[in-house]
C-alpha cells in the first residue's frame, strides 16, 4: 500500500509590493499542503533563501506546490533548472491554477513540451544574433569592446615599440 505523497507549498510576493500571501497559503492549505515556505522577493532572482531551504529539504516521493506558475519563477530558464532540481531529488511539482502537475504522464508531457519552447527560442535567439553579427561585419562595424588607446595613441605606442626593439 503506497502512501500519499508529502505535500509541500511555495508562496512568493514581491518584495516591496503591498500584497499578502494569504489567498496563496489558502490555496496550498486547501490543497494538502503539510508545510508552505513563504517568501517576499522578487520571481526573477534565483537566491531567494526560503526557495532554496525548500529545494535543499525535499525528498524522494514530496511534492513542490505552487498556486501559480509565476509564483515558483518569472523566468522559463530559471523555472526549467528548478523543475531539473526538484526531479533530481525525486519529487513532483504541482501548479494549482494552471492545472501542472509532474506527477502524472500528461503534466509530465506538458512540462516537456515546456522546455522544447524554451529550447527552440533560446535557439532562434542564437541565430539571430550570428546573423545580426554577420550583417555588422558585411557592414565594416567593428564588434566588440572599444579600443581602450585612441589611434593616435595606438601610433604612439607602436613608434615607443619599434624603437626599443632596435
Amino acid at each position: 500500500m503506497s502512501t500519499a505523497p508529502y505535500l509541500i507549498g511555495y508562496a512568493r510576493v514581491s518584495k516591496g509590493d503591498d500584497q499578502s500571501n494569504a489567498a496563496q497559503l489558502r490555496a496550498l492549505t486547501a490543497a494538502g499542503c503539510k508545510r508552505v515556505f513563504e517568501e517576499s522577493a522578487s520571481g526573477g532572482r534565483w537566491d531567494r533563501p526560503r526557495l532554496q531551504e525548500m529545494i535543499g529539504q525535499l525528498r524522494d516521493g514530496d511534492v513542490v506546490v505552487v498556486w501559480k506558475l509565476d509564483r515558483l519563477s518569472r523566468s522559463l530558464k530559471d523555472l526549467l533548472h528548478l523543475m531539473e532540481k526538484i526531479e533530481a531529488a525525486g519529487a513532483g511539482f504541482r501548479s494549482l491554477t494552471e492545472a501542472i502537475d509532474t506527477t502524472t504522464p500528461a503534466g509530465r508531457m506538458m512540462m516537456q513540451m515546456v522546455g522544447s519552447f524554451a529550447e527552440f527560442e533560446r535557439a532562434m535567439i542564437r541565430e539571430r544574433t550570428m546573423n545580426g553579427l554577420a550583417h555588422a561585419r558585411k557592414a565594416g562595424r567593428h564588434l566588440g569592446r572599444r579600443p581602450s588607446l585612441t589611434g593616435q595613441q595606438r601610433a604612439v605606442h607602436t613608434v615607443v615599440r619599434h624603437h626599443i626593439a632596435q
